[in-house]
């Protein structure tokens, strides 16, 4: 891994006009720096391949990665990150919408503030006002609300990470839209800077208000791993307990009303009721229970650890 090389890492699905700009941009951009330029091809079915195999041709600092068919923009940024050589990695669209120039700036505030993540901020987005920002502003709205990790804009396509951080990242699905509240369940120390954004000049989105629904199913993923991943018992125990409780208490009031008053039991919905609630605590406490021991057998068998180790960055 080079000491300062920057690693840049863009999705491409369907970009065949974009990516001779986007080469010539970064290197324009990124002048006298040491860096790759990662092309994740995400089973394109235009020309995208054979233009991005083209720059490969003239300048040796373009990696193409290709999926064998299209993963979705979560799949193909990991396979970006573990291709990765660099200190430091970058993920930005490959749609000219974001400004290479920017990377110098996150990369300077993330060695001021001694960050491990600097996220990007669209704080004047052009683009369609129905169809783009009014869903991802519902859907900023509701991942501030839930994973309590304050940020303007998840869903910038311009994130600069340390790769530790970066290699170490597990997503799927829609996650990539989660990246900080990933990150900071690690511990990882994000920052938030205004980057640039341009209109679309080429091509078309492939991202609308259709996703919001998949974000909010994702979310309340993030939100069961950022609180429960390694403590399940702690999600399901407490319910459970609180169904026995309120079960036994049913059904011993009714045994005490058939004992010293004589009632009739068998046409009470309450006795049902109390049997439910029962039987209903019983299982979440044993599902809390079987997914505790889960954790535990998952952890010591991987060797992976519930914590994570900051690395040494005085040599910055």
């Amino acid at each position: 891994m080079s000491k300062s090389m920057i690693s840049i890492v863009v999705p491409l699905y369907r970009e065949e006009e974009n990516v001779p700009l986007l080469v010539a941009e970064v290197a324009e951009k990124l002048d006298g720096h040491d860096y790759e330029l990662i092309l994740v091809d995400d089973g394109s079915d235009d020309g995208t391949v054979a233009a991005a195999k083209k720059e490969r041709q003239h300048d040796e600092r373009v990696v193409l990665v290709q999926l064998r068919r299209n993963f979705g923009q979560t799949a193909a940024m990991s396979a970006g990150f573990d291709r990765a050589r660099g200190k430091y990695i970058v993920y930005m669209d490959g749609d000219l919408q974001t400004d290479p120039a920017d990377i110098l700036k996150l990369l300077g505030r993330l060695h001021r503030d001694k960050l491990d993540m600097v996220n990007g901020w669209r704080k004047d987005r052009q683009d369609d006002r129905l169809s783009r920002n009014f869903p991802s502003k519902i859907a900023n709205a509701l991942i501030r609300s839930s994973t309590k990790v304050r940020m303007h804009d998840y869903g910038c396509p311009m994130k600069l990470m340390r790769a530790d951080v970066a290699k170490n990242l597990r997503i799927y699905g829609e996650q990539h839209r989660f990246l900080p509240a990933l990150v900071s369940m690690n511990g990882a120390r994000i920052g938030e800077e205004v980057v640039t954004h341009r209109a679309r000049q080429f091509g078309e989105s492939k991202y609308g208000i259709g996703r919001t629904l998949r974000v909010l199913v994702d979310l309340m993923l993030i939100v069961f791993f950022q609180r429960f991943t390694d403590r399940p018992l702690q999600l399901f125990g407490p319910t459970g307990l609180i169904f026995l409780v309120s079960g036994l208490f049913i059904d011993l009031y009714l045994a005490l009303d058939k004992l010293l008053f004589g009632a009739e039991l068998a046409s009470r919905p309450m006795l049902q009721l109390g049997s439910l609630l029962i039987v209903t605590g019983i299982l979440l406490f044993g599902i809390g229970l079987i997914q505790e021991m889960q954790t535990r057998i998952y952890y010591e068998s991987t060797g992976r650890r519930h914590y994570s180790v900051r690395e040494d960055d005085e040599d910055e």
